[in-house]
């Protein structure tokens, strides 16, 4: 795996990998249910990605919006490629909502709703969320 990969956590925060992609928990959190979708690969720049690896985004991608779907209900969901501190192609994958979702104890509000993420507000997540939280998507995923 590459440094961008394990920065954000893994293995604690794999949700699911895939041939080319892992999807991770983000563990910090600006709206429930954040993501990380990132490349395995050493890919700086998302064009050198591998074609295979673009269809299978494809796929990844529309497994992960049915199950925001049926866990957190957002309004919209928000695909951010960043890559500044951390340079491994990945996105960020925020569902959006107006006001509040919780799970457990934990209830998160979408600070920038309707406009652009606010990651500043991010609500980072203790270690029993963390897993908590992988397990739920994981089912959902199913």
């Amino acid at each position: 795996m590459n440094a961008t990969i394990e920065r954000f956590g893994h293995p604690g925060t794999l949700i699911r990998e895939y041939r080319h992609w892992v999807l991770l928990l983000r563990p910090a959190a600006p709206t429930l249910g954040a993501m990380v979708l990132a490349a395995k690969g050493e890919a700086t720049r998302y064009g050198a990605l591998e074609t295979e690896a673009f269809a299978e985004q494809g796929q990844v991608v529309a497994t992960i919006e049915r199950a925001l779907d049926a866990t957190v209900r957002p309004e919209r969901i928000n695909y951010l490629m960043l890559m500044m501190v951390d340079p491994h192609v990945h996105f960020h994958v925020l569902p959006r909502y107006n006001g509040t979702r919780s799970r457990g104890a934990l209830t998160i509000a979408d600070t920038g709703w309707p406009k652009t993420p606010d990651l500043g507000h991010a609500v980072t997540l203790d270690a029993d969320t963390v897993a908590d939280h992988v397990a739920w998507l994981r089912r959902a995923l199913d």
